[in-house]
């Protein structure tokens, strides 16, 4: 497979398409930091665009769900010759909206870390306004969603009152006798504000169990690096833990959002990456197949170059490689998948190299019961072990009707 770089593989598949379709258009414009070449090269796939009202309208909507309307502001701002003016006025705005939004991000951010640090609680933000600032030098050109924090299993509690201090009230609140079974089992709390709704993920671990992605926590902790965010220092994953945490939250979510790759692109573009070490915690976790396509993706995507030092172990994964092909159809389609189906868990099942840990999968699936056991039966504390027994009814259930 020939490398390509910057825009060029976006322009040779809208040379493949007649006429140019908005997906073409949206993975024209949404490369991060272009040089001039790379805009010339845009410009020349949006020459080729037929210009209909419907498609603009389409590549607006586009770029709002993939999370890259801030990026194509940014590409496109100077193209008023190929870009009719009512587009680039409309990512202006959402562009200005956005930069409002960050703000506040960065500022509940700070809020709730002076709040943690003052407990002696450490946690850890990642995504969100901390990979823009440290990744994009813009806090804004990703759009603003939420504030993500790691903490530490044992301090799950306390950070829990600290944020409730400060005006954050659980989504879905776990009933006290349940809470250590969550810990154990689940990964995140959700928080509501009335900054907005869902605003703060606390999460203690990558993935709910029963994925089967044991990943090293503590290890992430140790290995934290320092960024700047807002003026403030703060603690973020290394680039090599933060590139990994990425690969497997987007194969959570088979890649649906062009963001996420554009995140992959920086990350491998701005540092100078150990891929020894990559391949290898990759491989201990069991989550080769999940980074290869994240950068195979990212390449066929996005025109990212694959690093030398991990490209022949890549391209030799013929897994990933059939894997990528039927990903990025269905995203050029908008295939979207439900995380209650049963075809989604055969798929993440096909996401894991090995067979010790699709076991491990299903096994976690069948028998880890979560808050919609606890919520469809109330045990009393002693008789919590039955819930394994409720979980795996309600998924016979689901099997039956599905």
């Amino acid at each position: 497979m020939n490398q390509i770089n910057g825009i060029d593989a976006a322009v040779v598949h809208a040379k493949r398409v007649a006429p140019v379709t908005a997906w073409d258009l949206l993975l024209a414009a949404s490369v991060p930091e272009p040089n001039q070449s790379d805009l010339g090269r845009v410009r020349s796939v949006f020459e080729k665009a037929s210009g209909e009202a419907g498609e603009w309208e389409a590549v607006l909507r586009l770029a709002d769900e993939h999370g890259t309307a801030s990026l194509l502001h940014q590409n496109l701002s100077g193209m008023g010759e190929v870009v009719p003016a009512t587009v680039v006025e409309s990512l202006r705005r959402q562009y200005e909206r956005n930069v409002y939004k960050s703000l506040l991000l960065a500022r509940e951010l700070i809020r709730i870390l002076n709040s943690l640090d003052a407990l002696g609680i450490e946690a850890i933000p990642y995504k969100g306004v901390v990979l823009s600032e440290a990744y994009y030098g813009d806090m804004a050109l990703r759009q603003g969603g939420d504030i993500d924090l790691f903490v530490r299993p044992q301090e799950v509690r306390r950070v829990k009152n600290a944020v409730r201090e400060l005006g954050y009230i659980e989504r879905v609140p776990i009933p006290q006798d349940a809470e250590k079974n969550y810990i154990a089992s689940g990964y995140e709390y959700s928080f509501d504000s009335s900054a907005g709704r869902g605003l703060l993920e606390v999460q203690w671990a990558l993935q709910p169990r029963f994925y089967a992605v044991d990943f090293d926590m503590d290890g992430l902790f140790k290995r934290a690096v320092e960024v700047t965010v807002a003026g403030r220092r703060v603690k973020t994953p290394s680039a090599e833990d933060l590139l990994l945490v990425l690969s497997v939250h987007a194969a959570k979510h088979v890649w649906g959002r062009l963001i996420w790759l554009c995140d992959i692109v920086q990350i491998v573009k701005r540092e100078k990456l150990n891929w020894d070490w990559v391949q290898s915690r990759a491989r201990g976790f069991g989550i080769e197949r999940m980074l290869h396509l994240t950068l195979l993706l990212a390449n066929r995507l996005l025109g990212m170059k694959i690093p030398l030092a991990i490209e022949p172990v890549v391209l030799a994964d013929r897994a990933a490689q059939e894997f990528a092909d039927e990903v990025a159809s269905n995203l050029a389609r908008g295939v979207s998948y439900d995380v209650e189906n049963i075809s989604y868990f055969r798929l993440m099942m096909r996401l894991r190299e090995r067979r010790a840990d699709r076991w491990r999968f299903v096994t976690r699936l069948t028998f880890t019961p979560g808050p919609g056991e606890w919520e469809a039966v109330r045990l009393a504390k002693v008789l919590f072990p039955l819930y394994r027994v409720v979980r795996l009814g309600r998924l016979v259930s689901r099997l039956a009707h599905g």
